[in-house]
């Protein structure tokens, strides 16, 4: 495969026009399509098909690998009370390892953090918690944000009746060192997850410290939200001038904008999330089946347009990632 995956070779106006005007999308780098099958803020009381227990999360993982995504990208909840995150990396373990009993080749992405999250000013430790389980790719939050989160009411969960919460989430300089250090030892790629534009000179600084390995892509996830980063064509511009060189760029959008928003990034040399931890919703209205039907959304929107869908092993390749990690 050619490396013209990196997004520099779509910063550039002439060098993107030069081979969109002749060959529109069909000869851009296959779409890495990654699934966030649950995410850690909501659950079964926004949607009743999110997947919360063990077998549901491997199940609808499947699902989604069949119907086109290559990467899934995990927030374990605790077996004792799914409601919850688990506070264990041996219940990330065992769903990375039945994900890959069922699904050979996909990349497996469990959520690291690395930072502290608080909620309505209680602050709570750096959460490290998958590290141990080796998922081949991490998530490490690089930004520092507070927004407010309604949440519906769930017993579970602590929750009487719906409630407006305030999360902040934190991250210093030496707890993201630490958890590089971390992701290190374990042999996990990054994926460098940002809210805000500014998030790139955490990306920079590690990079110049010699923390970041320049043998392969960075692989980077900008995450764009109604109350962080604005939902319009030209931030997702300048996200991609002020992405630093040799990286991979996917998008990540919640709310209403998202299919929109992502159909943009896809036209423009990026690649896409789905899944329920960014929207539970098929179309206005209507709760999604599965994560397989948001998938199959954004693979036929991609399909039309003429953008090719990558394989498991093609975003392998593209990310610099080896051969499936069969042991966790």
């Amino acid at each position: 495969m050619k490396k013209d995956y990196l997004i520099e070779n779509f910063a550039n106006s002439y060098d993107y026009w030069s081979t969109f005007h002749r060959y529109g999308l069909t000869e851009m780098p296959p779409l890495i399509v990654s699934c966030a099958i649950t995410g850690q803020n909501q659950g079964k009381e926004s949607n009743p098909n999110l997947p919360e227990t063990l077998e549901e999360q491997v199940q609808q993982t499947y699902d989604a690998y069949n119907a086109g995504a290559s990467l899934v990208h995990i927030h374990r909840r605790s077996s004792k009370n799914p409601a919850l995150m688990t506070d264990t990396h041996i219940e990330y373990q065992e769903v990375n390892q039945l994900i890959r009993e069922k699904c050979p080749e996909i990349i497996i992405n469990n959520t690291v953090i690395g930072g502290r999250f608080a909620v309505n000013g209680d602050l709570q430790e750096a959460y490290n918690t998958a590290a141990p389980a080796r998922p081949e790719v991490g998530s490490v939050d690089i930004t520092n944000y507070t927004f407010p989160m309604l949440r519906k009411a769930r017993k579970e969960a602590g929750r009487e009746t719906d409630i407006l919460e305030e999360m902040q989430y934190t991250i210093s300089y030496d707890e993201l060192r630490e958890t590089l250090r971390l992701m290190k030892k374990y042999g996990i790629k990054p994926e460098w997850e940002l809210f805000d534009i500014g998030d790139f000179q955490y990306l920079r600084d590690m990079i110049r410290e010699g923390l970041v390995d320049p043998s392969v892509p960075n692989w980077v996830q900008m995450v764009f939200t109604p109350v962080l980063t604005y939902q319009t064509p030209d931030m997702l511009l300048a996200t991609i001038r002020h992405t630093p060189p040799n990286s991979v760029l996917g998008i990540v959008c919640s709310g209403p904008a998202q299919y929109p928003f992502l159909t943009m990034a896809m036209i423009m040399g990026c690649h896409v999330r789905v899944g329920m931890e960014d929207g539970y919703y098929i179309e206005r209205g209507v709760l999604a089946e599965s994560n397989a039907q948001l998938v199959e959304k954004i693979v036929r929107i991609a399909k039309e347009l003429g953008r090719p869908i990558a394989t498991p092993s093609q975003a392998r390749e593209i990310l610099g990632l080896g051969e499936p990690r069969t042991e966790f």
